[in-house]
């Protein structure tokens, strides 16, 4: 049953001194900023009004998830710091002689909602700052990052070796829920370790075997590691085969109970078990073979696509980015899009998988802007990853005035007297505090890391982020 608001105040509330009720002023001013029903409305579709459990109030969700990403909070420790703070409780509209909610329940809100509920929430945000002639869209800066995924760096043997552990592992839980007892499984964990242990050995001792030595035995273990994988994974295929038939077995039981009026729980539970493991073992075979391929296309000299290369055994979607960052020439997520203006607010964000073109990005996220708050920029900049005559067509005939963008490549006589110009400059300075608004994200708002895994995972983490750190500007704005 969908909850918009939590209780009333306790009586323990009513008696305590003036001091201890009242807010930090940043709070203060982000709570009169949520305390709109406007907020409420992108969570409507995904609770019904009136049947079902209560669910947690969303203006308790909604102050919960500000304070997590404001203050770089894990569930754990966000739930506990709210639940020994009089000052976060009150913030969150939760009574003193209330409980907090469990982590794992806002784990569930987030996933469930999606980037869906996100996105409304960030637009209803905006379109209230606009409404309130907060919003200023007189000059607008974009530019482009990568939103790493949580994953360690990925190496061909590395994946293979966990692939292996971990389909050892998920063949255990299968045959303890119940499924496929009877089929054999050998844990080749120990002699995927070995060959792991090997590969790093040779590449410590480079200099005492020769380059090439060590090269040629690398690719050898590696090769062998490959192996491993596909043996292991043809093991996975004949033990799903079995465990499919005692998924349909249990099935079958548990809709005769249900026919005669009987409930078995505990089977109920070993068949939930027995069904997410089932999942879990059928992703990771798929994983695995797909690992194994682009192993085996490196061996023979070839590099795999990086459009559709795999990187991790729990994120599919993430992929390899290249920007030219010298500490990272490569980097492992999804690539995100940041558009801000004078004030430092980011009125536009976008999240995409892979490393696509920078140029075609820009005009979308104008025409967005536009469309939100009603009015047309008069300045647009951005780096030269987006220097087209394109993207300075589509930005004019959206009736953008000015566009500040440096050319690629080396531009003719006429384009460099007007990259000269004292105001072009100018801007492309501005345009720099494009990078210190990322470099904000990163390390304030989230941005350094997405901890849910897929593209939907990376957008909703991602506009949680953007949500928080638009709520501290615009609020600041209203002091």
């Amino acid at each position: 049953m969908f909850r918009t608001v939590g209780d009333q105040v306790s009586l323990w509330e009513a008696v305590l001194p003036a001091e201890l009720l009242k807010l930090p002023d940043e709070l203060a001013r982000v709570d009169g900023l949520l305390d709109d029903p406007v907020f409420f409305a992108p969570f409507v579709a995904f609770f019904d009004p009136r049947i079902g459990r209560r669910s947690t109030p969303m203006e308790t969700y909604l102050r919960l998830m500000f304070l997590k990403f404001r203050y770089r909070l894990g569930y754990e420790s966000l739930c506990r710091e709210v639940s020994d703070s009089i000052t976060w409780r009150r913030f969150c509209r939760i009574p003193l002689d209330g409980s907090v909610p469990h982590p794992t329940t806002l784990m569930k809100l987030t996933t469930r909602c999606g980037s869906a509920a996100v996105d409304g929430l960030n637009e209803a945000l905006l379109v209230k700052a606009a409404e309130a002639k907060l919003l200023r869209t007189n000059r607008l800066r974009a530019d482009t990052t990568v939103v790493p995924a949580n994953v360690c760096y990925p190496t061909d043997s590395g994946l293979l070796a966990k692939a292996i552990r971990r389909i050892a592992a998920t063949g255990r839980r299968i045959q303890a829920a119940g499924g496929a007892v009877g089929t054999r499984v050998r844990d080749r964990s120990r002699a995927a370790g070995k060959r792991a242990h090997a590969i790093a050995a040779k590449l410590r001792s480079r200099a005492a075997l020769g380059r090439d030595e060590a090269k040629a035995a690398v690719l050898k273990t590696t090769g062998e590691l490959a192996e491993l994988a596909e043996t292991a994974a043809r093991d996975a295929a004949r033990l799903l085969v079995n465990a499919n038939r005692a998924v349909r077995r249990a099935t079958t039981k548990a809709a005769q109970l249900r026919a005669r009026g009987e409930h078995d729980a505990a089977a109920g539970r070993r068949r939930g078990r027995l069904v997410r493991a089932v999942n879990d073992l059928t992703k990771l075979v798929a994983a695995t073979r797909q690992i194994a391929a682009q192993t085996r296309q490196r061996l023979v000299g070839t590099t795999p696509d990086g459009a559709t290369r795999r990187v991790s055994l729990h994120d599919p979607h993430a992929r390899p980015i290249a920007k030219g960052r010298l500490g990272k020439p490569v980097e492992f997520g999804h690539k995100a899009q940041v558009t801000d203006n004078d004030d430092g607010v980011i009125v536009d964000h976008s999240v995409e998988m892979g490393n696509p073109p920078d140029a075609p990005q820009l005009a979308p996220a104008v025409e967005r802007v536009i469309t939100r708050t009603g009015r047309t920029p008069r300045t647009v900049t951005a780096d030269r990853g987006y220097g087209e005559k394109r993207v300075d067509d589509a930005l004019h005939k959206l009736g953008v005035r000015n566009v500040v963008i440096p050319r690629k490549g080396r531009p003719g006589a006429t384009r460099r007297s007007q990259e000269h110009r004292p105001a072009f400059r100018r801007t492309i300075k501005w345009r720099t505090g494009c990078e210190g608004r990322i470099s904000t994200l990163k390390r304030g708002y989230g941005w350094d890391r997405a901890r849910i895994d897929t593209t939907e995972g990376t957008r909703i983490w991602v506009g949680h982020g953007v949500l928080a750190h638009n709520l501290v500007k615009i609020s600041a704005l209203t002091a």
